[in-house]
């Protein structure tokens, strides 16, 4: 029997979210330079992203670039700025055929004038699609969002009675999606690395050992599969959720 056909496709997460890590170690492994491994990392995203619609996924967040991720060297910068731009622009007709939205969470006014551009208008473009939602995370991390959040509560002079977990929520880039009941990283590595803080309190933690440019829609099936073993209990004992 096939992976997705092992699928309770009643017990769905309604948002995953991807920390897509190892693109540069698995490219040295092959004696090749970082961007080989970034170039390689498209074919995964259009794999999982296709894979996600496909089982039934409504929202799908990928961690593209942090905003730790403006510190590294200007070339590798650069590269993956001009990868950004045409996968997008090579992208947006399958982001249409497939009726996916895509939306941005991030410092976006951080990113070169092109590469804005060229999102902004797939954006537009995808604005009705309904399947469902893309977010790309770019020059993003949790603390520039929650700063970002704090400031804006204290701009609009917002009483301290009047601040709620539900309206602080409001100010946070992902306003108007739900928390991800699943997040993913790949790499082998064991960290959060600054992705949705405060959204992911009750998220269900998977990591897999293999580098981003390795994963396909068969590795996301097997995530969800892990997911629809545990028993989601927000605080409250077994017997709280059987009843």
């Amino acid at each position: 029997m096939s992976v997705i056909k092992k699928i309770d496709k009643e017990n769905l997460p309604l948002h995953i979210a991807i920390t897509m890590d190892g693109n540069g170690r698995w490219a040295k492994e092959k004696g090749k330079f970082r961007i080989f491994g970034h170039q390689s990392g498209v074919k995964a995203v259009k794999d999982t992203v296709e894979g996600a619609a496909e089982v039934g996924i409504k929202f799908l967040t990928l961690y593209a670039f942090s905003t730790e991720n403006w510190n590294r060297p200007e070339k590798e910068v650069n590269a993956l700025m001009s990868l950004l731009v045409s996968t997008i622009n090579k992208e947006t007709k399958t982001l249409m055929d497939n009726d996916i939205k895509l939306q941005s969470i991030g410092n976006i006014e951080k990113l070169p004038s092109k590469c804005r551009e060229e999102l902004e208008q797939a954006i537009e473009e995808t604005k009705n699609n309904s399947r469902m939602t893309l977010i790309l995370a770019l020059s993003y991390s949790s603390r520039w969002e929650i700063m970002n959040a704090i400031k804006q509560i204290v701009k609009n002079e917002i009483s301290e009675n009047e601040i709620t977990e539900e309206l602080f929520s409001q100010y946070l880039t992902t306003k108007g999606v739900p928390n991800p009941e699943l997040l993913i990283r790949t790499s082998g590595e064991l960290r959060i690395s600054n992705f949705l803080l405060w959204q992911i309190a009750y998220s269900e933690l998977y990591f897999t050992d293999k580098h981003w440019p390795e994963f396909r829609r068969e590795d996301l099936f097997e995530s969800i599969l892990d997911y629809q073993k545990r028993e989601r209990r927000f605080g409250k004992t077994t017997e709280q959720i059987k009843q």
